[in-house]
C-alpha cells in the first residue's frame, strides 16, 4: 500500500512539474499569436491607407483636369 501511495505522489509531482513547464510555453504561444495578429492589423491599416491615398490622388487629378477644361472654355469664349 505505501508503494502505491508513493507512486501516486510521484505522479502528482510529475503532473505539477509538467504544468509548470507548460505555462511558459503557453505564454510564448500567446505572445507569438498576438504578435502575428498585430502584424496583420498593421498590414491591413497600411493597405487601407494606400487605397485612400490612391483615391485622393485620382480626385486631385480629376480636379486639375476640370480646372484645365474650365480654363480652355474661358479662353475659347474670349476669342
Amino acid at each position: 500500500m505505501p508503494l502505491v501511495h508513493l507512486l501516486r505522489l510521484l505522479l502528482v509531482f510529475l503532473l505539477q512539474l509538467l504544468c509548470l513547464l507548460l505555462v511558459p510555453l503557453l505564454h510564448l504561444l500567446l505572445f507569438c499569436l498576438v504578435d502575428l495578429l498585430f502584424r496583420h492589423l498593421l498590414m491591413f491599416l497600411l493597405l487601407l491607407l494606400l487605397e485612400l491615398l490612391q483615391v485622393l490622388l485620382l480626385l486631385c487629378l480629376q480636379l486639375l483636369l476640370l480646372l484645365l477644361v474650365f480654363l480652355i472654355q474661358f479662353c475659347v469664349s474670349r476669342v
